[in-house]
């Protein structure tokens, strides 16, 4: 069925004074928020690094339905009117805000590469059933080469690699899938997407969706964006991850320091996120750390309590494993320009109103968000872009090209007593890794 096409579930047919009542309680709690936002609004302060905070909404997904589940990392960003006010959720355009494929490949210097057909599997919870025709639209606003199922650019399967059954559909979960199938588009336009939709946001299904897409013939890469804390179980999980010859990324999280798993596996690369915005210098872009002193939002970061420092990985302060080893743009106040339609308010004219007020989940058209669940399928594709995964040893290829990244030397996503674990400097640090790519030639 398609929810786009269905009329909001709170509404039913034959009860006009139900609906009147609606009516005039959405326009009173909208009056609150249109009064909330001109009460709560002021305007940005300098900072030391980055640009300043907005305000941003967590996708749905970011909040597990039930104990033991994983959460993905995206984050909506709610903009305001140059009165103050919360403005819709939705952009209305694919050029209003965000930036779009022609932006990451000037920032990350990848002009130039091709994928050459090479697969990048995309590992998520739940079913987007719009994933296709909003994969359309994207590509089709930014002029990139059809990518269907027709076509056999496109694949969806469940978490056992099969067209059906497929889980339930989810609109957080689908907010997620479409930030990952357009980042992969926007990176790499000539790749093959395989979409692999686990059963449930738990790990064993999880797991199982990830041995599925790094044993899919052409796959080079598997993008996770998603994660959980750490604890004692974790390492007997690991074995998922590891997959030679396929280059794994997990986003490191957008809570600021802090370790969350997968991320923290010695067998994937790390991606944490940084806040992008152009420059006048030479490369003409600026990168800092994403997040704050004070912590709360930003990338993930920090020493595992649990999981084994890798060869490749030689930092002083963490005796374990430390996370991040690369990013990529994930600050949501710099976000990317992303196409998701599926929504539990259908086409009203309500939708954006019901969407920016929480009265209503996923989104309705272009937004836009950040999260490290963007920065996490732009490094699975550069790397499928480098086309060097069969040399890929978990997460080291980066430490031995260091040459080719964009080293981030400011911010910071907490307070870790002034350390490399949680404030970006010269070389390597937590929030930024060793840097961002510069062509991909660390990859």
């Amino acid at each position: 069925m398609d929810r786009r096409s269905a009329p909001p579930p709170d509404r039913p047919a034959g009860r006009p004074f139900r609906s009147r009542r609606l009516a005039a309680l959405l326009t009173a709690l909208f009056t609150v928020a249109f009064v909330a936002g001109l009460a709560g609004f002021t305007a940005p302060t300098a900072r030391a690094a980055g640009p300043a905070p907005v305000a941003t909404v967590d996708f749905g997904c970011a909040h597990p339905a039930a104990a033991g589940h994983l959460r993905c990392f995206g984050k909506l960003r709610a903009h305001r009117t140059p009165a103050g006010r919360l403005a819709p959720m939705t952009t209305g355009s694919p050029t209003t805000v965000g930036f779009v494929p022609s932006d990451l490949h000037a920032a990350y210097h990848l002009d130039g590469t091709s994928g050459g057909g090479r697969t990048v599997a995309i590992v998520d919870a739940q079913d987007d059933p719009n994933a296709e025709s909003d994969l359309a639209a994207y590509r089709g606003a930014y002029g990139l080469p059809a990518c269907t199922t027709a076509n056999g650019c496109f694949r969806k399967t469940n978490q056992n690699g099969q067209a059906s059954p497929l889980p339930a559909g989810d609109y957080g979960w689908a907010e997620e899938i479409s930030l990952d199938l357009d980042m992969v588009s926007a990176v790499c336009p000539d790749c093959h997407i395989l979409l692999v939709e686990a059963n449930s946001a738990t790990t064993d299904d999880l797991s199982a969706a990830e041995d599925t897409a790094a044993a899919t013939p052409g796959v080079v890469a598997v993008s996770n964006s998603w994660g959980g804390a750490e604890d004692t179980t974790i390492t007997a999980a690991d074995s998922h991850f590891n997959h030679p010859g396929v280059a794994v990324t997990a986003s490191s999280g957008d809570s600021g320091y802090g370790v969350s798993w997968p991320a923290s596996s010695p067998y994937v690369t790390a991606v944490g996120g940084t806040s992008l915005t152009k420059a006048s210098n030479a490369r003409g872009w600026s990168e800092s750390a994403w997040g704050s002193a004070s912590g709360g939002n930003g990338a993930g970061s920090g020493c595992s309590a649990y999981e084994p420092k890798p060869a490749w990985q030689h930092d002083t302060g963490c005796a374990k494993r430390t996370v991040a080893d690369v990013s990529a743009v994930a600050d949501p106040a710099t976000g990317v320009a992303v196409h998701d339609t599926y929504n539990s308010c259908g086409t009203s004219s309500w939708c954006d109103v019901l969407l920016s007020l929480g009265l209503a989940q996923g989104a309705d058209g272009w937004v836009e968000v950040g999260g490290t669940s963007a920065s996490s399928p732009i490094i699975a594709s550069v790397y499928a872009l480098a086309g060097n995964t069969a040399s890929v040893n978990a997460g080291s290829y980066p430490y031995a090209h260091t040459s080719a990244l964009n080293d981030v030397t400011s911010g910071a996503n907490g307070s870790c007593g002034g350390g490399y674990l949680c404030t970006a400097g010269p070389g390597y640090d937590g929030p930024t890794g060793l840097g961002t790519p510069n062509g991909t030639g660390a990859f």
